[in-house]
This record gives structure tokens, sequence and C-alpha cells, in this order.
């Protein structure tokens, strides 16, 4: 393998999850360096939900997209990206489809702990954690409360994780999105750096939660009211 090129590592804990009633595909996500939102997540609707880890590729998320598109499962996207990468062993995968089928990759050189959970419609998975316990944090706050819209099943996973010890050097950056059959998202909020980012992260989803549907009405008719008179609320 040739060796890895300078570059920033990127040291995360992600939840990826679909909503088996609603077909909602969404990522929450938090790591040690700058603005994780713009380099790990990658959610299309109607496509499937894709997370790049570790050292992030953006070309790697957008081919994931491409081959979901073109009809691969979950599975065969990651043998592909694995195919088409030389430093595969330095990153870590995670894809769900839309079908609900998921699939993960952790990379031999990514640094302890490093790992993932797959099950049905979910992904738990990070690297420089201080113990596999973290995902079975994730995984038991994204289970809280399995009636819960999809974004409050992610916000709450990265919460659990964070709880449960998260990664070596603590956390500067988190976001989550979500999309359900538009074609912009339903939730896409980040905190791009902050000494508790997904402690602000929470803060800012509870202000914006109240206006979801709103904001998504809005996109599609815009003879809707101002923020301010459809969603009374002292935060508008």
């Amino acid at each position: 393998m040739p060796p890895l090129p300078p570059g920033p590592e990127v040291h995360t804990f992600t939840a990826i999850g679909r909503c088996e009633k609603t077909g909602r595909l969404g990522i929450a996500t938090s790591t040690r360096s700058l603005a994780v939102g713009a380099r790990v997540p990658f959610v299309q609707p109607r496509t499937g939900a894709v997370a790049i880890m570790a050292i992030a590729d953006a070309r790697l998320g957008h081919m994931a997209q491409r081959l979901l598109k073109m009809g691969y499962k979950a599975p065969a996207v990651i043998e592909q990206l694995v195919q088409a990468d030389p430093y595969c062993e330095y990153r870590q995968l995670g894809v769900i489809d839309d079908d609900g089928f998921a699939a993960a990759r952790t990379g031999t050189e990514n640094r302890d702990w490093a790992g993932h959970h797959v099950r049905d419609n979910f992904i738990a998975l990070g690297n420089v954690l201080v113990g596999e316990h973290v995902l079975d944090g994730i995984e038991a706050g994204f289970n809280e409360e399995p009636e819960a819209n999809l974004e409050d099943r992610l916000m709450r996973a990265i919460e659990t994780g964070r709880d449960a010890g998260g990664q070596h050097g603590g956390q500067r950056s988190a976001a989550i999105i979500v999309y359900d059959d538009k074609e912009f998202p339903r939730v896409d909020l980040r905190v791009d750096h902050h000494e508790e980012p997904i402690a602000e992260l929470r803060r800012v989803f509870e202000v914006f939660k109240p206006a979801i549907d709103y904001y998504n009405h809005r996109q599609v008719d815009a003879r809707v009211k101002p923020l301010f008179e459809a969603v009374p609320n002292p935060n508008y």
C-alpha cells in the first residue's frame, strides 16, 4: 500500500439510520477536528446514507451515492469503494441503502479503538474511541425511543456515545442531516467548532425542531406566513 499523503485525521463517531416506517435516511456525527458535517455525511433521498470516516474523501461519498442510484446495495457499494481506493485501510465506511440494507468496513490502519456495529436500518461506527462500549452507547441511544422521529433518535445516539466516553481528546464539531422523500433536507444542522459541540448541536436542534415542518412546507409553497407568525415561539 502506498504511504498515506499528509492530511488531517478525522477521529469520529457516527450513527447512520433509516426509519423503516417513513423511509427517512440520516446521519449524526461528531469528531475531534473541525467541520465534520462538511466531510463525513453523504445523504440523498430515496437513495442512501453514507459515512466516509477516519480520513475522509468526499469523492468516495459521491461515488457511493452514484452506485446507490445505479441500484447497488450497501454491501456491494462497500466492495466497490474498497476496490477504487488505494488508501482503503485508512478509511472507515458505512452505508445504508434505501431498502434498509446496511454494511460497514473498518480499515486495518484505523487507530484503536475502531470498529462498527451493523444492524437492520442502523450502523454505529467510530475510530480512536475509548472503547467498543461507545458503540454500545450509540446503539442504546438510537433504540431508546424506536417510535420517535429519525432526527430525534440520531441526536440521542451521538449524545449517548459522548456520554459513554466518546473519543480520545474529546469532540470539537458535530452535525446531523436527515432527508425524507424530498430533494432538500428535512434537517441539516452543524456545529463546526465548539468546546462542547454535541451539547451545542442539541441546543440548536431544540430551537429548530418546532420549525422543521414549517421550513419543509415553505419550500413547496411560497405563500406561507413568516416563521414567527406560523410557529409562535419566543426563540423566533
